[in-house]
């Protein structure tokens, strides 16, 4: 791999501050590229700058940039001059570059009916999933039933396909407007008598006034391949929303179809119960970068970078323990699970727009307080442990391990399953995976599968190099029921003085302890003793995520 001297006019671009500690970090590389700036930074751990991509004025950065194994990138661009549409967070183009900073593709979709913005994902196959701002006539919308007549501006996603220099297919597509509702006027097909009784479809007099052409304001994307589903999350209905992506287009435009029959409606929604009728608090207040959680101590859950979280000077990144099943995120009294986040990291700063997160294998996260250019590190105890200060907006900032940007990413072993037990070929250290979800503990050659599920296997290498997950076998056995459950679980005693001791039998488990504020004051990664000594006494809450799913026990401290 070659190595690029920094070019000094550059340098300049990029004064900043590092700060870190004998804490244990994950990964070898920060990847940093300023909104509108013209280059992106490789930072090293100690915060000097490794590499250097350079870009010509008229392909400054529009929002998220991404590495690519080999160290190219998938970028958007501010295509502003261009641009028929002019809106927040308007990209309208996307570049992939080697190395080098030469340009692989350059994809522009923008019309005066139409424009990408935000967001993108590149997935497994190479296609890169795009959010788009589609224009709707004011006779359309109030067709559809609005209460007020107005041009609106609803999110659709492509998925595009390279298949040129600047060319490219849409493979697959999803319209929001194909999945709404409404109780205004009963004249129209998508006229529900009860909002509530319809979740997995968008309201759309809920939030709409004369002012909302920009009506969602959808800026984060991500992809599960393990499940086949997209979420993307909404600025101004402060809801993320996780649709089935197994459909064709034509079924993503329809209520049914699809691997989960469902075809584009919404799969699950959460952050605010008031958007679909019923009654609650919503979590989230301006949101952006919704994503799955890839892997360590809590992957399958959800995070979100909550940018008024805590409060409007302070933003939050908040994760949720996803309610899938196996089949469905299922409703509890109307609403879905869970009530408010699992964990909550109160950032380090405050931005009112943009910012992301990524959480690490270690457990660790990566923070990016975008409007402040403040990029940093925390470990799994919440101490910040590296940080680096830029001049300019940072919207989202990743890590990379070495041997990701050397391009020597370890392949994809190979799983077979007899029954219900999986063998995995083609590495000496694996670590398993149920429906996109970290089996914890499940690290050896053979598993024995403990419920019906995508089964997955990854290599993971000294140093943290990991594979991508093989492909899914999917696998059937007797479901655990509830007397299971209990049988699997032992918490004693409680109510607990001092100490508290629980135990998982027969399966591994990631175990967090909240208190009524929803703050997690412990995590532990299996079986273990709890020292609540010098904990307030009151009701406590703890979650239990193992292959058998997530299970909540109350935990009562006196003293």
């Amino acid at each position: 791999m070659k190595k690029f001297l920094l070019r000094a006019t550059v340098a300049l671009l990029f004064i900043f501050t590092v700060t870190f500690s004998s804490a244990q970090q994950w990964g070898d590389y920060t990847l940093i590229a300023t909104q509108n700036g013209t280059s992106a930074l490789l930072v090293d751990t100690l915060g000097a700058t490794y590499h250097t991509w350079t870009f010509p004025s008229s392909a400054k950065t529009g929002y998220s940039t991404y590495m690519l194994p080999g160290g190219e990138l998938m970028r958007t661009i501010s295509n502003q001059q261009q641009n028929q549409l002019n809106g927040g967070g308007m990209t309208g183009r996307v570049q992939h570059v080697d190395y080098s900073g030469n340009v692989l593709w350059d994809f522009t979709y923008s019309t005066a009916n139409y424009c990408i913005h935000h967001d993108i994902c590149v997935m497994p196959n190479g296609n890169v999933l795009m959010i788009a701002y589609e224009v709707k006539s004011s006779s359309e919308v109030s067709a559809a039933g609005s209460q007020v007549s107005h041009t609106m501006w609803p999110d659709k996603i492509i998925e595009v396909m390279p298949t040129g220099a600047t060319t490219g297919e849409i493979v697959w597509e999803w319209h929001a407007w194909d999945h709404l509702c409404q109780d205004v006027d009963p004249t129209k097909a998508n006229y529900v008598s009860d909002i509530a009784e319809h979740p997995e479809l968008l309201n759309l007099n809920y939030n709409n006034t004369q002012q909302t052409t920009d009506w969602m304001h959808c800026n984060g994307i991500d992809y599960n391949p393990a499940l086949d589903q997209i979420v993307i999350s909404s600025h101004f209905l402060d809801e993320i929303y996780i649709i089935d992506h197994s459909t064709t287009t034509a079924e993503a435009a329809s209520h049914t179809g699809g691997q989960w029959g469902r075809g584009g409606d919404l799969l699950y929604r959460w952050g605010s119960p008031q958007a679909y009728g019923m009654s609650g608090n919503g979590i989230y207040n301006v949101i952006h970068d919704a994503h799955w959680i890839p892997e360590g101590p809590l992957a399958g859950s959800i995070a979100v970078f909550n940018n008024n979280g805590v409060s409007n000077n302070q933003s939050a990144v908040d994760i949720i323990a996803s309610p899938w099943n196996g089949s469905d995120y299922g409703l509890t009294a109307g609403t879905y699970f869970p009530s408010t986040y699992t964990q909550r990291h109160a950032c380090f700063g405050h931005t009112n727009n943009m910012g992301n997160s990524y959480q690490l294998p270690n457990g660790n996260m990566l923070v990016c307080i975008a409007q402040d250019g403040l990029v940093y590190e925390i470990d799994s105890d919440g101490n910040n442990i590296w940080e680096k200060q830029v001049n300019g907006t940072v919207p989202h900032a990743y890590r990379y391990s070495a041997c990701y940007l050397a391009g020597t990413v370890p392949n994809a072993p190979t799983v077979t399953s007899t029954g219900n037990v999986l063998m995995a070929e083609g590495g000496t250290a694996f670590q398993w995976y149920v429906d996109g979800v970290m089996i914890p503990g499940a690290t050896l050659a053979t598993h024995t599968a403990l419920v019906s599920g995508n089964y997955q296997a990854q290599v993971v290498e000294a140093g943290g190099c990991r594979s991508p997950l093989s492909e899914g076998v999917s696998v059937i056995v007797n479901e655990v029921s509830e007397t299971d459950w209990a049988n699997m679980i032992r918490i004693y005693p409680n109510p607990a003085g001092d100490y508290v001791r629980i135990v998982t039998v027969g399966s591994a488990a990631s175990i967090s302890i909240r208190d009524t504020q929803g703050r997690v004051v412990a995590t532990q990664t299996t079986n273990s003793v709890v020292d609540t000594h010098s904990w307030p006494a009151g009701v406590y809450t703890i979650t239990i995520q193992s292959e058998i799913g997530i299970r909540q026990e109350r935990l009562i401290i006196q003293h």
